[in-house]
């Protein structure tokens, strides 16, 4: 399957019909309202939100991912020159800023790509695809399409939560790309769709791809995505929140390359996936643009120096045929075109070299840096978890790290790190002990040793009661006593409440209990005689997690 959709930009409102009109008006009129309501949102990130807040941390791929790629010190490509003057097309070709907020407030129509942030509760739903042989979300042994996409019921009636602007029940598939980006924040998942529209019943689309983020899992070859290269839109959009530090991002640099197209492709080569296109000369999907070291960006707005530095460091990569060197970004109406547009405008394609088609250099060697436990004490016969942590990303096979125990303890033979993951976590479990112990934990990768003690405590010592103790034994006629309470240690935290009782209150009371705070052993309670006409003996009770203690108090009559 060779799917070629050039870009095309959103109707401006042009040559509309009359129902046209009315639509637009009415939208524009749901839009208002809607941002009156979701005005605070964004900030908040409480999903499901049109451009909410982004899982961090950044960047939004592991480190080592092909968007996080630092390109600075790789190698031209011999043809670079060669591609570059196909781009300038026999002139000289600028950038253009593909973001941007409403056309014209409060309408309908929009520039950049709107995204979406939900939570991990948010239900999903199943998508009928055009490309379901290359799509997410479908069993490819019946092509039957099941519930996986997290599309939030507001993208159906509501404007800006897919590109181009219109809602998702607006069939706009034949004059916009009508991508639908996703992030869930809580499990840091990605999920895209292309040209999609809700026709009633169910959400139907060209294509659909997911990506764990907290991964680098490309597509299989020949496998498109939302985008014609197969990869990511996400990762390679220029957002407002980090270039302007909003929405509670807050980061010097932007680290990942930026998403770009050109009018016409040719192949495709790795990190792409997927060709849309053959035309000799022109770039393949997946080849990297870098902006030349020696371009001096001093004289740019600060925050557009920060864009123009991630193009030093990171680069452009082609992702999508359309418009040439235009470089995507994100939906937002803080955007500004007068700072935007003759900032791009002031570079061109010849400032910029072709990498080595198809770069990807050898990761360098991540080393086990460490291993933890938490919590750091337990009692025995209780679990603790361990962490194996690496100096970098794990290879593409994963990073097996051996492990061992020493003491009451029990732990894997060993603990996968997944490939590009960093860390991995496993259990421990302990036996009961009578007295504290600690039990040492160590994993081994790659002939390097870490080590962490788990110390294994016995359970605390269930304290009773030990006495009951009466002074005097012997108390005239509304006399007074003094009664002890005494346990067989200390009182654990919050103390302990002993219930006192008198077997003949109408010769002695006691308090209905007493407490013995935390620390101590005992504590000491008044005893109040009554007047009896004979000498009466009489029994003063204590009572504790199901033990009773008992002592004698005699009263003797006086004359």
């Amino acid at each position: 399957m060779s799917r070629i959709v050039p870009i095309i930009r959103c109707p401006k409102g042009r040559g509309e019909s009359r129902a046209a009109s009315v639509l637009r008006a009415l939208l524009i009129l749901a839009a208002a309202a809607f941002l009156v309501l979701t005005s605070g949102a964004k900030a908040a990130g409480i999903g499901p939100v049109e451009g909410g807040t982004v899982p961090q941390p950044l960047p939004l791929f592991p480190a080592n991912n092909w968007w996080n790629l630092d390109i600075s010190a790789a190698p031209v490509d011999p043809n670079s020159a060669a591609y570059i003057a196909f781009v300038n097309n026999g002139g000289t070709r600028h950038l253009h800023p593909d973001m941007g907020g409403d056309v014209s407030p409060g309408s309908v129509d929009i520039y950049g790509m709107p995204y979406v942030v939900v939570d991990g509760t948010q239900p999903k739903v199943a998508v009928q695809f055009q490309y379901s042989d290359e799509s997410d979300g479908v069993d490819h042994t019946t092509n039957q399409s099941y519930p996986f996409y997290p599309i939030p019921t507001q993208a159906i009636g509501q404007m800006h939560w897919i590109e181009c602007g219109a809602p998702g029940s607006v069939d706009q598939r034949s004059g916009c790309d009508r991508h639908l980006l996703i992030m869930d924040r809580d499990n840091k998942y990605l999920y895209e769709l292309y040209n999609v529209w809700y026709d009633g019943t169910k959400w139907l689309a060209g294509s659909g791809a997911f990506f764990d983020m907290n991964a680098n899992g490309r597509r299989p070859d020949g496998w498109t995505s939302a985008d014609a290269a197969g990869l990511a839109i996400v990762p390679g959009l220029v957002r407002y929140d980090e270039v302007y530090n909003a929405y509670g991002t807050s980061i010097a640099d932007i680290k990942h390359a930026l998403r770009v197209t050109v009018r016409s492709t040719n192949g495709y080569v790795f990190p792409a996936s997927h060709r849309a296109g053959s035309t000799g000369g022109a770039l393949p999907m997946g080849a990297r643009l870098r902006l030349k070291a020696s371009k001096d960006i001093s004289g740019f707005a600060p925050e557009m120096q920060k864009i123009f530095r991630a193009m030093k460091t990171y680069g452009l990569i082609v992702a999508d045929n359309g418009s040439d060197m235009y470089i995507s970004g994100t939906y937002d109406n803080n955007w500004s075109n007068s700072v935007l547009n003759p900032a791009f405008g002031a570079l061109s394609a010849s400032d910029f070299e072709v990498i080595q088609l198809g770069w990807n250099p050898a990761p360098a060697s991540a080393s086990l840096t460490a291993v933890s436990v938490a919590p750091n004490a337990v009692v025995g016969g209780n679990n603790a978890t361990g962490t194996a942590q690496l100096s970098g990303a794990a290879p593409a096979s994963g990073a097996v790290v051996s492990l061992g125990v020493t003491g009451p303890a029990s732990v894997p033979v060993n603990v996968t790190i997944p490939a590009g993951a960093t860390s991995a976590d496993f259990t421990v479990a302990t036996g009961s002990v009578t007295a504290a112990t600690t039990a040492t934990i160590t994993g081994s990768y790659a002939g390097v040793a870490k080590s962490a003690t788990l110390s294994i405590n016995p359970p605390a010592a269930t304290v009773g009661l030990s006495s009951l103790s009466v002074n005097p034994g012997v108390i005239p006629n509304a006399g007074t006593a003094t009664g002890t309470v005494t346990l067989s240690g200390s009182a654990p935290a919050g103390g302990v409440v002993v219930v006192l009782t008198s077997s003949n209150t109408a010769a002695a009371t006691v308090p209905a209990s007493i407490v013995i705070p935390a620390g101590s052993n005992s504590a000491s309670f008044g005893i109040t005689g009554k007047t009896v006409t004979a000498r009466t003996t009489l029994t003063i009770s204590e009572s504790y997690a199901g033990t009773t203690k008992n002592a004698s108090l005699t009263i003797r009559r006086t004359h």
